[in-house]
Protein backbone atom coordinates (compact mmCIF):
# COMPACT_ATOMS: atom_id res chain seq x y z
CA UNK A 1 0.00 0.00 0.00
CA UNK A 2 2.77 2.41 0.96
CA UNK A 3 4.68 1.53 -2.21
CA UNK A 4 1.57 2.19 -4.30
CA UNK A 5 1.06 5.59 -2.66
CA UNK A 6 4.70 6.54 -3.23
CA UNK A 7 4.47 5.54 -6.89
CA UNK A 8 1.29 7.56 -7.32
CA UNK A 9 2.90 10.56 -5.62
CA UNK A 10 5.94 10.27 -7.86
CA UNK A 11 3.78 10.17 -10.97
CA UNK A 12 1.81 13.21 -9.83
CA UNK A 13 5.02 15.06 -9.02
CA UNK A 14 6.40 14.21 -12.47
CA UNK A 15 3.23 15.42 -14.12
CA UNK A 16 3.40 18.62 -12.12
CA UNK A 17 7.01 19.24 -13.16
CA UNK A 18 6.20 18.66 -16.83
CA UNK A 19 3.15 20.88 -16.62
CA UNK A 20 5.01 23.65 -14.82
CA UNK A 21 7.81 23.54 -17.38
CA UNK A 22 5.43 23.75 -20.31
CA UNK A 23 3.54 26.64 -18.79
CA UNK A 24 6.48 28.50 -17.33
CA UNK A 25 6.73 30.89 -20.27
CA UNK A 26 3.08 31.85 -19.70
CA UNK A 27 3.87 33.63 -16.43
CA UNK A 28 3.38 37.39 -16.64
CA UNK A 29 6.11 39.70 -15.39
CA UNK A 30 5.00 42.73 -13.41
CA UNK A 31 8.01 44.80 -14.41
CA UNK A 32 10.50 44.99 -17.32
CA UNK A 33 12.67 41.91 -17.81
CA UNK A 34 16.02 40.84 -19.25
CA UNK A 35 16.02 40.33 -23.01
CA UNK A 36 18.86 38.33 -24.54
CA UNK A 37 19.57 39.25 -28.16
CA UNK A 38 21.13 36.50 -30.27
CA UNK A 39 22.19 37.78 -33.71
CA UNK A 40 23.48 35.60 -36.54
CA UNK A 41 27.06 36.77 -36.11
CA UNK A 42 28.98 38.80 -33.54
CA UNK A 43 31.05 40.79 -36.06
CA UNK A 44 28.19 42.05 -38.22
CA UNK A 45 27.82 45.83 -37.67
CA UNK A 46 24.14 45.55 -38.60
CA UNK A 47 23.37 43.82 -35.31
CA UNK A 48 25.52 46.21 -33.31
CA UNK A 49 23.39 49.09 -34.62
CA UNK A 50 20.18 47.18 -33.89
CA UNK A 51 21.48 46.73 -30.34
CA UNK A 52 21.79 50.51 -29.91
CA UNK A 53 18.06 50.71 -30.62
CA UNK A 54 17.32 48.07 -28.01
CA UNK A 55 19.48 49.97 -25.53
CA UNK A 56 17.62 53.20 -26.31
CA UNK A 57 14.33 51.42 -25.56
CA UNK A 58 15.78 49.94 -22.39
CA UNK A 59 16.72 53.44 -21.24
CA UNK A 60 13.10 54.49 -21.72
CA UNK A 61 11.23 51.60 -20.09
CA UNK A 62 13.78 49.73 -17.98
CA UNK A 63 14.75 46.08 -18.00
CA UNK A 64 18.07 44.81 -19.32
CA UNK A 65 19.65 44.12 -22.71
CA UNK A 66 22.18 41.30 -23.17
CA UNK A 67 23.62 40.59 -26.60
CA UNK A 68 25.73 37.54 -27.37
CA UNK A 69 26.44 35.93 -30.73
CA UNK A 70 28.68 33.30 -32.33
CA UNK A 71 31.76 33.99 -34.45
CA UNK A 72 30.40 31.66 -37.14
CA UNK A 73 27.00 32.05 -38.81
CA UNK A 74 25.77 28.50 -38.20
CA UNK A 75 22.81 26.97 -36.42
CA UNK A 76 25.13 24.79 -34.35
CA UNK A 77 26.92 27.85 -33.02
CA UNK A 78 23.63 29.59 -32.20
CA UNK A 79 22.33 26.57 -30.28
CA UNK A 80 25.21 26.87 -27.82
CA UNK A 81 24.34 30.53 -27.27
CA UNK A 82 20.65 29.72 -26.78
CA UNK A 83 21.67 27.36 -23.98
CA UNK A 84 24.02 29.99 -22.52
CA UNK A 85 21.27 32.60 -22.42
CA UNK A 86 18.91 30.16 -20.71
CA UNK A 87 21.55 29.43 -18.08
CA UNK A 88 21.88 33.18 -17.51
CA UNK A 89 18.14 33.22 -16.77
CA UNK A 90 17.11 35.73 -19.40
CA UNK A 91 13.35 36.15 -19.61
CA UNK A 92 13.13 36.58 -23.39
CA UNK A 93 15.44 35.49 -26.20
CA UNK A 94 15.31 37.58 -29.38
CA UNK A 95 17.04 35.59 -32.13
CA UNK A 96 17.94 36.29 -35.74
CA UNK A 97 17.97 32.74 -37.05
CA UNK A 98 20.81 31.24 -39.07
CA UNK A 99 18.60 28.24 -39.84
CA UNK A 100 14.88 28.35 -39.13
CA UNK A 101 14.41 24.69 -38.29
CA UNK A 102 17.78 23.62 -36.90
CA UNK A 103 17.56 26.01 -33.92
CA UNK A 104 13.90 25.19 -33.19
CA UNK A 105 14.45 22.25 -30.78
CA UNK A 106 16.81 24.29 -28.61
CA UNK A 107 14.36 27.20 -28.57
CA UNK A 108 11.50 24.89 -27.59
CA UNK A 109 13.60 23.55 -24.71
CA UNK A 110 14.16 27.14 -23.63
CA UNK A 111 10.40 27.74 -23.58
CA UNK A 112 9.97 24.74 -21.26
CA UNK A 113 12.41 26.43 -18.90
CA UNK A 114 10.33 29.59 -18.79
CA UNK A 115 11.93 31.67 -21.54
CA UNK A 116 9.82 33.45 -24.13
CA UNK A 117 11.09 33.43 -27.70
CA UNK A 118 10.81 36.12 -30.34
CA UNK A 119 12.73 36.45 -33.60
CA UNK A 120 13.89 39.55 -35.43
CA UNK A 121 15.55 40.24 -38.79
CA UNK A 122 15.54 36.54 -39.83
CA UNK A 123 12.71 34.32 -38.65
CA UNK A 124 12.83 30.87 -37.04
CA UNK A 125 10.21 28.12 -37.20
CA UNK A 126 6.85 29.55 -36.22
CA UNK A 127 6.33 26.73 -33.71
CA UNK A 128 9.48 27.79 -31.84
CA UNK A 129 8.67 31.47 -31.24
CA UNK A 130 5.76 33.74 -30.43
CA UNK A 131 6.57 36.88 -32.42
CA UNK A 132 8.69 37.78 -35.46
CA UNK A 133 9.82 41.40 -35.77
CA UNK A 134 10.36 41.86 -39.48
CA UNK A 135 12.27 44.84 -40.87
CA UNK A 136 9.91 44.99 -43.86
CA UNK A 137 7.49 42.67 -45.61
CA UNK A 138 9.60 39.98 -47.25
CA UNK A 139 7.77 40.11 -50.55
CA UNK A 140 8.23 43.87 -50.77
CA UNK A 141 11.99 43.58 -50.16
CA UNK A 142 12.33 40.92 -52.84
CA UNK A 143 10.22 42.99 -55.23
CA UNK A 144 12.34 46.08 -54.58
CA UNK A 145 15.63 44.22 -55.09
CA UNK A 146 14.46 42.75 -58.39
CA UNK A 147 13.00 46.08 -59.50
CA UNK A 148 16.23 47.87 -58.58
CA UNK A 149 18.25 45.36 -60.61
CA UNK A 150 15.85 45.75 -63.50
CA UNK A 151 16.20 49.53 -63.47
CA UNK A 152 19.98 49.31 -63.48
CA UNK A 153 20.28 46.86 -66.39
CA UNK A 154 17.24 48.07 -68.36
CA UNK A 155 15.37 44.85 -67.59
CA UNK A 156 17.58 42.82 -69.91
CA UNK A 157 20.57 40.50 -69.56
CA UNK A 158 22.27 38.03 -67.24
CA UNK A 159 22.36 38.59 -63.50
CA UNK A 160 23.32 36.52 -60.45
CA UNK A 161 22.38 36.42 -56.77
CA UNK A 162 25.04 36.37 -54.05
CA UNK A 163 23.24 35.32 -50.85
CA UNK A 164 24.72 34.67 -47.41
CA UNK A 165 24.21 30.99 -46.53
CA UNK A 166 22.09 28.24 -48.12
CA UNK A 167 20.00 28.02 -44.92
CA UNK A 168 19.29 31.75 -44.36
CA UNK A 169 15.52 31.85 -43.85
CA UNK A 170 14.77 35.37 -45.02
CA UNK A 171 17.11 35.31 -48.01
CA UNK A 172 15.79 31.98 -49.27
CA UNK A 173 12.25 33.36 -49.13
CA UNK A 174 13.32 36.47 -51.07
CA UNK A 175 15.07 34.36 -53.72
CA UNK A 176 12.00 32.15 -54.17
CA UNK A 177 9.84 35.23 -54.60
CA UNK A 178 12.22 36.72 -57.18
CA UNK A 179 12.27 33.48 -59.16
CA UNK A 180 8.49 33.58 -59.41
CA UNK A 181 8.51 37.23 -60.49
CA UNK A 182 10.98 36.45 -63.29
CA UNK A 183 8.23 34.57 -65.10
CA UNK A 184 6.33 37.84 -65.60
CA UNK A 185 6.56 39.74 -68.93
CA UNK A 186 8.27 42.71 -67.26
CA UNK A 187 11.30 40.59 -66.42
CA UNK A 188 11.16 38.24 -69.42
CA UNK A 189 14.53 39.40 -70.79
CA UNK A 190 16.36 39.05 -67.46
CA UNK A 191 18.11 35.74 -66.84
CA UNK A 192 19.22 34.46 -63.42
CA UNK A 193 22.42 32.55 -64.21
CA UNK A 194 23.58 31.48 -60.74
CA UNK A 195 23.01 31.70 -56.99
CA UNK A 196 26.23 31.86 -54.99
CA UNK A 197 26.86 32.12 -51.23
CA UNK A 198 29.21 34.38 -49.31
CA UNK A 199 28.90 32.48 -46.01
CA UNK A 200 28.66 35.72 -43.97
CA UNK A 201 32.37 36.30 -44.70
CA UNK A 202 33.77 39.45 -46.28
CA UNK A 203 36.59 37.53 -47.95
CA UNK A 204 34.34 34.81 -49.36
CA UNK A 205 31.88 37.41 -50.66
CA UNK A 206 34.73 39.16 -52.47
CA UNK A 207 35.92 35.88 -53.96
CA UNK A 208 32.43 34.86 -55.03
CA UNK A 209 31.69 38.23 -56.65
CA UNK A 210 34.92 38.10 -58.66
CA UNK A 211 34.22 34.47 -59.52
CA UNK A 212 30.77 35.31 -60.89
CA UNK A 213 32.19 38.06 -63.11
CA UNK A 214 34.83 35.67 -64.47
CA UNK A 215 32.40 32.78 -64.97
CA UNK A 216 29.81 34.87 -66.82
CA UNK A 217 31.46 37.35 -69.22
CA UNK A 218 28.07 38.88 -70.12
CA UNK A 219 27.00 39.38 -66.50
CA UNK A 220 25.26 42.72 -66.08
CA UNK A 221 24.43 42.68 -62.40
CA UNK A 222 24.40 40.92 -59.03
CA UNK A 223 21.70 41.07 -56.36
CA UNK A 224 23.26 40.71 -52.90
CA UNK A 225 20.64 40.45 -50.11
CA UNK A 226 23.24 40.44 -47.31
CA UNK A 227 24.60 43.32 -45.25
CA UNK A 228 28.19 42.07 -45.26
CA UNK A 229 28.16 40.87 -48.86
CA UNK A 230 27.17 44.00 -50.77
CA UNK A 231 29.94 46.33 -49.49
CA UNK A 232 32.52 43.53 -49.82
CA UNK A 233 31.51 42.77 -53.40
CA UNK A 234 31.44 46.46 -54.33
CA UNK A 235 35.00 46.96 -53.07
CA UNK A 236 36.28 43.84 -54.82
CA UNK A 237 34.71 44.68 -58.18
CA UNK A 238 35.81 48.31 -57.88
CA UNK A 239 39.42 47.24 -57.36
CA UNK A 240 39.15 44.80 -60.27
CA UNK A 241 37.75 47.52 -62.56
CA UNK A 242 34.46 45.67 -63.08
CA UNK A 243 32.13 47.84 -61.00
CA UNK A 244 29.87 49.88 -63.25
CA UNK A 245 30.04 47.36 -66.05
CA UNK A 246 28.49 45.01 -63.51
CA UNK A 247 25.81 46.75 -61.43
CA UNK A 248 25.07 45.78 -57.83
CA UNK A 249 21.98 46.05 -55.68
CA UNK A 250 20.74 44.41 -52.48
CA UNK A 251 20.65 45.05 -48.76
CA UNK A 252 23.41 46.80 -46.84
CA UNK A 253 24.12 49.76 -44.58
CA UNK A 254 23.87 52.68 -46.99
CA UNK A 255 26.80 54.53 -45.43
CA UNK A 256 29.19 51.64 -46.22
CA UNK A 257 28.54 51.93 -49.96
CA UNK A 258 27.65 55.61 -50.18
CA UNK A 259 30.29 56.53 -52.77
CA UNK A 260 29.21 53.66 -55.03
CA UNK A 261 25.56 54.70 -54.73
CA UNK A 262 26.49 58.28 -55.58
CA UNK A 263 28.34 57.28 -58.75
CA UNK A 264 25.41 55.16 -59.95
CA UNK A 265 27.09 51.73 -59.93
CA UNK A 266 25.22 50.47 -56.86
CA UNK A 267 21.70 50.79 -55.49
CA UNK A 268 20.53 49.66 -52.07
CA UNK A 269 17.32 48.70 -50.32
CA UNK A 270 17.39 49.77 -46.71
CA UNK A 271 15.51 50.77 -43.56
CA UNK A 272 16.30 52.22 -40.14
CA UNK A 273 18.24 49.37 -38.48
CA UNK A 274 18.34 51.03 -35.06
CA UNK A 275 14.54 51.11 -35.07
CA UNK A 276 14.38 47.33 -35.60
CA UNK A 277 16.21 46.73 -32.32
CA UNK A 278 14.09 49.38 -30.62
CA UNK A 279 10.84 47.79 -31.81
CA UNK A 280 11.98 44.28 -30.88
CA UNK A 281 12.80 45.33 -27.32
CA UNK A 282 9.45 47.07 -26.81
CA UNK A 283 7.59 44.08 -28.24
CA UNK A 284 9.55 41.59 -26.15
CA UNK A 285 8.72 43.53 -22.98
CA UNK A 286 5.04 43.75 -23.93
CA UNK A 287 5.00 39.98 -24.42
CA UNK A 288 6.78 39.24 -21.13
CA UNK A 289 4.30 41.43 -19.26
CA UNK A 290 1.31 39.83 -21.05
CA UNK A 291 0.26 43.12 -22.60
CA UNK A 292 0.13 41.07 -25.77
CA UNK A 293 -0.10 37.31 -26.32
CA UNK A 294 1.26 37.17 -29.84
CA UNK A 295 -2.15 36.67 -31.41
CA UNK A 296 -3.17 38.33 -34.64
CA UNK A 297 -4.72 41.71 -33.89
CA UNK A 298 -2.85 42.27 -30.59
CA UNK A 299 -1.72 45.89 -30.23
CA UNK A 300 1.12 47.54 -28.34
CA UNK A 301 2.92 50.88 -28.32
CA UNK A 302 6.61 51.04 -29.16
CA UNK A 303 7.73 54.37 -27.74
CA UNK A 304 8.63 56.98 -30.38
CA UNK A 305 7.66 54.57 -33.19
CA UNK A 306 4.02 54.61 -32.13
CA UNK A 307 1.43 51.85 -32.25
CA UNK A 308 1.92 48.40 -33.79
CA UNK A 309 -0.37 45.49 -34.50
CA UNK A 310 0.53 41.80 -34.55
CA UNK A 311 -0.23 40.31 -37.94
CA UNK A 312 -0.73 36.78 -39.18
CA UNK A 313 1.64 34.14 -37.78
CA UNK A 314 2.87 36.53 -35.10
CA UNK A 315 4.57 38.92 -37.52
CA UNK A 316 5.17 42.55 -36.57
CA UNK A 317 6.48 44.68 -39.45
CA UNK A 318 8.71 47.68 -38.74
CA UNK A 319 7.65 49.47 -41.93
CA UNK A 320 8.40 49.89 -45.62
CA UNK A 321 11.97 50.00 -46.90
CA UNK A 322 13.29 52.36 -49.60
CA UNK A 323 15.47 52.03 -52.67
CA UNK A 324 18.56 54.10 -51.83
CA UNK A 325 19.75 56.19 -54.78
CA UNK A 326 21.93 59.31 -55.20
CA UNK A 327 18.77 61.37 -54.65
CA UNK A 328 18.02 60.10 -51.12
CA UNK A 329 21.25 58.54 -49.80
CA UNK A 330 21.75 61.38 -47.30
CA UNK A 331 18.60 60.23 -45.42
CA UNK A 332 20.37 57.08 -44.21
CA UNK A 333 22.74 57.43 -41.27
CA UNK A 334 23.75 53.77 -41.26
Amino acid sequence: MTKHLLTTAALLLGATIISTGALAAEKCSKEPVTVGFLPKLDTDPYFQVAKTGAEEAQGEIGGKVIQQAPSQATAEAQIEFINNLVSQKVDVIAISGNDANAVAPALKRAVKQGVRIVSYDSDVAESARTLFFNQAKGDSLAEMMLESMGQMINYEGDFAILSSTPTATNQNAWIDFMKKRLTEPKYAKMKLVQIAYGQESEQINQQQALGLVQAFPNLKGIIIPAGIGLPAAARALDQAGSLGKVKLTGLAPATLIKKYIQNGSVQDIWWNVKDLGYLTYYGAQALAQCKIKGKEGDKFTAGRLGDYKVGAKGEVVLGPAKIVTPANVEEFKF
